[in-house]
């Protein structure tokens, strides 16, 4: 199967859905296509997804030697590659929650240029308990689409009995395992072992930041925070669950 590189503008046709436009931003797995009407779709990028003048291909990143004339692209964090002399992007109806600051903050390192130039908005909960009182007044439509990522989203927590009913309501909710989300963040880039064992029923991040000697949790939090330059800094179930949301927020707009 030939293979064509995926540079911004390119003209590609989405075989399965027999969507048409220019590719806006490319990030391996995954392409960001723009329609006529200027609307993005987040699809993936699999063998015969995708084809060019009439011809099935592959889709593969743009050598830097080969982009052509005309807009300069940079790799983001998340691996997409954007035209980062873009005009800002309005910003969507749709929104991604996350759970608290720290979500955000950790969201924003890795995938903020590529939310920006989509246009998608983090707003932090500051917790889930009344998760779906917040989602039907949200009123999520194929439009207005929401996403929520939450912490410790496994059977039988509360989370994921929280989820339920915010799924009903409308929102797409996913997350990862751990009890809090520095655990996303692989141990060997904050420059440990391991993340260790803290006894139910203590604060998680005091815990570990007793165990490591690293103060409090805001001395904790900034080491945390600056091991992370990229996606490969971070934990795949994170990496797994924050593209699910954005291939929701983003097809069909």
């Amino acid at each position: 199967m030939p293979t064509v590189a995926a540079v911004p503008g390119l003209r590609v046709l989405h075989r399965s859905t027999n969507l048409r436009g220019r590719i806006r931003s490319f990030g391996g797995d995954q392409v960001v296509v723009e329609d006529a009407k200027g609307a993005r779709h987040r699809l993936r990028n699999i063998p015969r997804a995708f084809a060019v003048d009439g011809e099935t291909v592959l889709l593969v990143a743009p050598a830097a030697a080969a982009a052509p004339a005309g807009p300069s692209l940079q790799a983001t964090a998340s691996g997409a590659l954007v035209d980062p002399d873009a005009p800002a992007r309005v910003a969507r109806a749709s929104r991604l929650w996350v759970e608290g600051d720290h979500d955000a903050r950790l969201i924003e390192r890795v995938w903020g240029d590529e939310l920006r130039d989509l246009g998608i908005v983090v707003e932090p909960l500051g917790g889930v308990d009344d998760l779906a009182a917040a989602v039907r007044a949200f009123a999520p439509s194929e439009v207005r689409r929401l996403a929520v990522l939450v912490d410790h989203l496994v059977p039988g927590s509360k989370e994921t009995r929280l989820a339920g009913p915010a799924t009903e309501a409308g929102a797409l909710v996913v997350g990862h395992p751990y009890v809090d989300v520095w655990q996303c963040v692989r141990a060997s880039s904050v420059g440990i072992a391991a993340w260790p064992e803290i006894p139910r029923g203590r604060d998680w991040k005091q815990g570990v930041c007793d165990a490591l000697g690293w103060g409090d949790p805001v001395d904790g939090w900034r080491r945390v925070l600056a091991a992370v330059d990229t996606g490969r800094d971070l934990d795949p179930v994170l990496l797994t669950a924050v593209e699910q949301a954005l291939d929701h927020l983003f097809v069909g707009e």
